[in-house]
């Protein structure tokens, strides 16, 4: 997809556009409403905005009125606000969607693709490994046809390492994709997250499909020759 990021914070502007690249998107980032606003309105249009509500010249409410006059281009909220008002203001203005910082990256990327599958008219975006199936849609995970109940950051770490899935991921790289950039706190967290989605996802599974990688971190794979 290509995509607006209207950020006013230099660092989170610059994790976003990195890590949306690296997730396979096409960004441009502003730093305020007005370019924000002329980028979200050329042609050929963009595919979704990234919006800012506290902007210091142009607010990103404003943004999002003027840009709902001329677009029906999609537009995901980010801000700091949490208050239900704020919230019901934005969406009634025209928002897609709405994110509170902080936020994590799985959880952005997650909201990204619910609004282009609406847009796009698609209900169904599975993961699958062995028996194990994760509904993104529906927010289900089952395993052996057997539906497993999780958090949402169970959910959000199994959906990164299903994602991932054969592929190794450290400590530092879970925390930072999974609980946000922004995130104080240890690796420890990841290690007891690992353990309980073990004890629902693995323990009276068989085979294992969780695993931990020494001097690395951890990794969901299919068994030694699994199809």
């Amino acid at each position: 997809m290509r995509i607006v990021v209207v950020e006013d914070d230099r660092d989170l502007a610059r994790y976003l556009e990195l890590e949306l690249r690296h997730a396979g998107h096409s960004v441009e980032v502003a730093r305020d409403g007005t370019e924000g606003l002329r980028l979200a309105t050329v042609d050929p249009p963009f595919d979704l905005v990234l919006l800012d509500v506290m902007l210091p010249d142009l607010g990103g409410f404003a943004v999002l009125r003027a840009l709902r006059r001329r677009s029906p281009i999609p537009v995901i909220l980010l801000t700091a606000r949490d208050q239900v008002q704020d919230k019901v203001e934005g969406l009634d203005l025209g928002a897609d969607d709405y994110l509170t910082k902080p936020f994590s990256l799985e959880e952005l990327l997650a909201r990204i693709r619910s609004v282009a599958r609406r847009r796009q008219g698609r209900v169904q975006d599975t993961l699958e490994v062995e028996d194990l199936r994760l509904d993104r849609a529906e927010h289900v995970v089952l395993r052996g046809g057997r539906e497993i109940a999780l958090t949402p950051r169970e959910f959000s770490l199994l959906e990164f390492l299903m994602t991932h899935a054969g592929r190794p991921q450290t400590r530092e790289t879970i925390l930072e994709r999974v609980w946000g950039y922004d995130f104080f706190g240890t690796t420890n967290v990841v290690d007891v997250y690992i353990r309980q989605l073990r004890a629902k996802v693995d323990e009276n599974f068989s085979p294992p499909l969780l695993h931990t990688v020494r001097g690395v971190g951890y990794v969901l794979r299919r068994p030694p020759g699994g199809a």
